[in-house]
């Protein structure tokens, strides 16, 4: 417990002044991010990331998350990022040619989804710093109050099991919880910024969202439960003492963000 704290704080000194700055900076945190998160999947699936089928799918999720305004401005205006992710989907496919069928189709597959899980989730992450710090933070704390607060209830009133096959660990209790706490966060959130952000939703309508948006995340946080299972590992990395990965710290707002995306938060 005592390194899990030490490293959330240490991440959290370094990851605020990040969402601060925002413009460049985040953009560039969120793309190293992604890369790492590409090189965890890899990693758990026991292949090598510096291998052609790696530096595609990093690449794939770079184009994806990196605003093309700003960093492929010199392309053609009608050029955009998902155009550039489709490339390397083209170059794997074309692998298959290539190798004479040694590279499979089905092989190929698996970059080009690691490259969606985590391209899109992290591009969706500063689509919202682009929006407004606010915001934001309004999704990273649905994200967090929902974690503690289905920690904290599970383990203290946690008796009916959610997913054992999955997650044994979690509870229908703790689930319940963490929605709970993710409401009462939000509506004491948006209260106090609702003058200095023009919410695209009346009060009520926000937090009929954020119950939505914590089962999102936590269904985010199974699926990575359910891929780690899968794989046989513990955690989807080391570079958090404590707490595992990049993957196992992201997995839910690589969830939420394109739901509260998709719901026009913003």
């Amino acid at each position: 417990m005592r390194q899990r704290v030490i490293t959330a704080v240490v991440a959290l000194a370094l990851f605020i002044p990040i969402l601060i700055v925002g413009g460049i900076a985040v953009e560039l945190t969120a793309a190293f991010l992604a890369i790492v998160g590409v090189y965890e999947m890899f990693r758990m699936k026991g292949l090598n990331i510096v291998s052609f089928e790696g530096i595609l799918s990093a690449l794939g999720a770079v184009f994806l998350v990196l605003p093309k305004e700003r960093w492929f401005f010199f392309l053609p205006a009608d050029t955009d990022s998902i155009m550039l992710f489709y490339l390397t989907v083209m170059l794997l496919l074309g692998a298959s040619v290539v190798s004479k069928n040694m590279y499979t189709v089905d092989e190929a597959g698996f970059p080009v989804l690691v490259s969606l899980y985590v391209g899109i989730g992290f591009r969706e992450f500063v689509d919202a710093r682009s929006e407004s710090l606010i915001i934001l933070l309004f999704g990273l704390f649905i994200v967090w109050a929902t974690d503690i607060g289905a920690y904290m209830i599970g383990r203290k009133l946690g008796k009916r099991k959610l997913w054992p096959e999955i997650s044994p660990n979690k509870t229908i209790e703790g689930a319940l919880g963490g929605i709970l706490c993710s409401v009462l966060v939000a509506l004491a959130y948006v209260l106090v910024f609702q003058g200095k952000q023009d919410f695209v939703y009346p009060l009520p309508v926000l937090l009929l969202f954020t119950v939505i948006f914590s089962v999102v995340g936590q269904f985010g946080d199974l699926v990575e439960s359910a891929i780690k299972r899968h794989f046989d590992v513990k955690d989807s990395g080391t570079i958090l003492p404590g707490h595992g990965g990049i993957l196992d710290r992201f997995d839910s707002m690589l969830f939420v963000f394109p739901i509260m995306h998709l719901l026009g938060i913003f």
